[in-house]
């Protein structure tokens, strides 16, 4: 019976942390794991690339739609994709997380199984962390990085005349967003991309071999991490719907069934974290144009107007 579950409480701490770490096989860049006061991690480059993100119980997942494995894959995909952003591949992550003493063990120990899978899909393992007690659930996750020798790809330096790309998907994860929302059960590839980001995983590097001039993922809005990228930069980005089409068409379905409008969640929905660059030459492939850069002052604008809908995520 559920009900009959060791808690973490029952467990304790170091005995919950034995069995999410028993069994694990790290990477080359990770030399000395869990079970001491800290973790060693090679930095080959010189350098370390370094993020860290936050997941808070019914403000980022809410526990009647996620299981603790799709959380565990959620936290350190949007992790990961930090660091790809700027060039580089994830090499290792430390995961501190809260949860109530009545949680069952065995809901932390799905929550690292989700993380050690999607760390495995980008190439890194979880070097180590922390477990403590909190009134709701709290994810917090730090990924580390190698540029393997490449300038980091930053957000100042999009010039005009570069080309707007992106690799991976938009609106996804918006548009499965209202799918929960509104209890419809159809389209599960959606639902399931709103619970479980898919980031272009190697795309950040390709990115950075093709020359890319700046870049971000998109993790609060297209429109809202571009205007990051043209503020910082000082230019003008101008998006072509037309080739943003595929990405509407994709959840044309879906916005019928919800009343929503599928042009907010491709613009900005949000939590997709795909990967959004500019270029001076050619594109790599996995990678597709979608807009220009031009002189102005910094704005991010639709067809050369400025756009009226969704402007994005609000953390606050």
């Amino acid at each position: 019976m559920a009900d009959r579950e060791p808690t973490l409480a029952q467990v304790g701490e170091f005995g919950v942390i034995d069995r999410i770490v028993a069994g694990r096989r790290q990477p080359a860049a990770v030399t000395l794991g869990p079970g001491d006061d800290a973790a060693v991690i090679t930095a080959a480059d010189g350098r370390t690339v370094v993020s860290t993100d936050m997941l808070v119980q019914d403000r980022h997942f809410r526990l009647d739609w996620s299981t603790p494995h799709d959380i565990g894959r959620k936290a350190i995909a949007q992790n990961a994709a930090d660091v790809e952003a700027m060039g580089a591949s994830p090499t290792a992550f430390v995961v501190a997380f809260g949860a109530p003493p009545d949680t069952p063990a065995a809901a932390a120990q799905a929550l690292s199984d989700g993380m050690w899978e999607e760390a495995a899909r980008c190439g890194a393992g979880i070097a180590g962390g922390d477990l403590v007690s909190a009134p709701l659930w709290v994810v917090s996750v730090t990924v580390l990085g190698d540029l393997g020798g490449r300038a980091p790809v930053r957000r100042a330096t999009a010039r005009p005349g570069d080309q707007v790309a992106v690799a991976g998907d938009l609106g996804r994860s918006g548009a499965g967003y209202a799918l929960w929302l509104n209890g419809i059960d159809d389209h599960d590839e959606l639902r399931k991309q709103h619970l479980v980001p898919k980031p272009p995983y190697g795309q950040g590097f390709a990115a950075a071999d093709a020359g890319a001039s700046a870049m971000t993922d998109v993790s609060d809005g297209l429109l809202a991490d571009l205007g990051h990228i043209a503020e910082a930069s000082g230019v003008v980005i101008d998006l072509s719907t037309r080739a943003l089409g595929a990405d509407h068409d994709a959840l044309t379905a879906a916005a019928a069934a919800t009343g929503g409008d599928a042009w907010d969640w491709v613009l900005g929905g949000g939590e997709d974290h795909a990967l959004v660059a500019t270029f001076p030459g050619a594109v790599p492939a996995g990678w597709r144009v979608i807009g220009r850069v031009r002189d102005g002052a910094a704005a991010v604008v639709v067809d050369g107007q400025p756009w009226q809908g969704n402007p994005g995520w609000q953390s606050y």
